[in-house]
């Protein structure tokens, strides 16, 4: 995390203090919602295979993802325009956490260019 917080110019001790993360009421360090999302786009840009076709991409943060969890990143195609090959996709991250599903990132939307 010290790595993505030095490049994204977060240095919130809640991103790298084990122990302040627990003292502010968190199990550990919480990863940086950006970073979250940079893996849902990572994951779209991979679908399109360019990344230029990323049109647009809008989150919501629902929940926090703590160390050593494993995010998956999905979607659905919600609309297509075939004229304008442009798609709308409904997004989302999800991971278990205590048997359950959570979804630190829900109710996201990406517009794409599709080849």
């Amino acid at each position: 995390m010290k790595a993505y917080a030095d490049a994204s110019g977060d240095q919130n001790p809640l991103h790298q203090d084990d122990a302040f993360a627990r003292v502010v009421g968190f199990p550990g360090i919480v990863a940086h919602g950006m970073f979250t999302m940079a893996h849902l786009a990572s994951c779209v840009v991979a679908w399109l295979g360019d990344p230029a076709a990323l049109k647009r991409l809008r989150v919501q943060f629902r929940a926090p993802v703590y160390m050593g969890e494993t995010i998956v990143a999905g979607g659905t195609v919600r609309s297509l325009d075939a004229e304008t090959r442009r798609a709308v996709l409904d997004v989302w991250v999800r991971l278990e956490r205590d048997g359950a599903a959570e979804y630190p990132i829900r109710r996201g939307e990406a517009e794409v260019q599709l080849a």
